[in-house]
């Protein structure tokens, strides 16, 4: 695989930081008022929108450290880190194409990590 493990590990770190930064968007989009005060009052907007920022440094950094075609793909767990924590923080619910849909993700993530490894 072209890409070192650090560089795996920070773009990992970086779909979580994103999957909670959607979390909290979604969360404060439910409050969502256009008026100033109302926006720099949304702390959950607020929290999404640093933890996309930290999201993307962490995107970046990792990048540094591997070929773009075996890291960007990683990026796909972020669809399944957000079926979880949208399950466990916003009450949603998963049917069987969701999750056959999540597992199919995995599993091409996996078959991409084979081949750059070949």
């Amino acid at each position: 695989m072209n890409a070192e493990p650090w560089a795996i590990a920070m773009i990992i770190a970086a779909t979580v930081l994103g999957a909670f930064g959607s979390i909290y968007l979604k969360k404060g989009a439910g409050r969502l008022e256009f008026s100033l005060k109302k926006l720099l009052g949304n702390r959950d907007l607020i929290i999404g929108f640093l933890l996309y920022g930290l999201s993307s440094l962490f995107f970046i950094v990792g990048l540094k450290g591997g070929e773009l075609s075996v890291l960007y793909p990683l990026v796909a767990l972020s669809y399944v880190w957000i079926c979880i924590l949208s399950i466990k923080l916003l009450k949603e619910r998963m049917g069987f194409w969701k999750w056959l849909g999540v597992v199919l993700i995995v599993a091409g993530v996996g078959l991409i990590g084979m081949g750059s490894a070949i």
